[in-house]
């Protein structure tokens, strides 16, 4: 029930602000239901992205998403290394990358992102969101002074790659990703009324007060994990 009220409101976040949900329902689950982390959450991702790319395909930024997707490949062999060699230690990882992906994205002063910008950013996502289901921060970063739909189309787009990417090394580094698949079905209800309910308020809602009320959140979230 925690876990499903939690993929409801990151659905909705994601779907107004463009980043967040991984931000939201990782730490959840890192309390939890460990074990669901991080194929679960990245399948779960997968049809969220889908349409939220479809929603406001007319907005991507298509040579930002090719030059991330560049760096995304790298960062995913990292995260499974991650993985492999910290899975007894995934609360710690999760609350520590949680906690420091919040304060870069509270913290980052503004700057024009060129093409090595955007290869960082994918080799950072490709890190965290491969080991942990987190990656929005560092594509936050770099589009936070684009237009709202831009953000929100560019950055589901890259996860959307990125999640089929990082999901697919899991598989060959032996993660579970068919059982895994089960237990996200049981979500799906929870995701569709989440991503339903920001259709009606993602062109109203400031999005940059929104972000600060996820980030928060992420960072206290972090902090809990990292005491437990």
């Amino acid at each position: 029930m925690v876990i499903s009220a939690g993929i409801i409101a990151a659905a909705f976040v994601q779907g107004t602000a463009g980043v967040g949900f991984a931000l939201v329902v990782a730490p959840i689950m890192a309390a939890l239901e460990p074990a669901l982390l991080p194929v679960c959450l990245l399948i779960l991702m997968l049809p969220l992205n889908v349409y939220f790319v479809l929603r406001e395909r007319h907005a991507i930024d298509v040579s930002g998403a090719k030059w991330i997707t560049v760096g995304r490949l790298p960062g995913a062999f990292v995260g499974v290394w991650i993985v492999a060699k910290f899975a007894t230690y995934m609360n710690i990882v999760v609350g520590a990358s949680t906690l420091l992906a919040a304060l870069l994205s509270l913290l980052a002063p503004a700057f024009r992102p060129n093409r090595n910008a955007y290869v960082a950013a994918g080799v950072v996502t490709g890190i965290t969101e491969t080991a942990t289901g987190i990656g929005g921060p560092p594509l936050a970063l770099i589009y936070q002074h684009q237009a709202a739909p831009t953000v929100r189309a560019t950055i589901a787009l890259c996860f959307l790659i990125g999640e089929l990417i990082s999901l697919g090394l899991l598989a060959l580094a032996g993660h579970a990703v068919g059982p895994q698949l089960a237990e996200a079905l049981k979500f799906i209800p929870a995701l569709i009324a989440g991503a339903f309910l920001s259709k009606f308020v993602h062109r109203k809602i400031s999005t940059r007060s929104l972000r600060m009320c996820v980030l928060v959140f992420a960072a206290m979230s972090g902090v809990l994990l990292l005491l437990r």
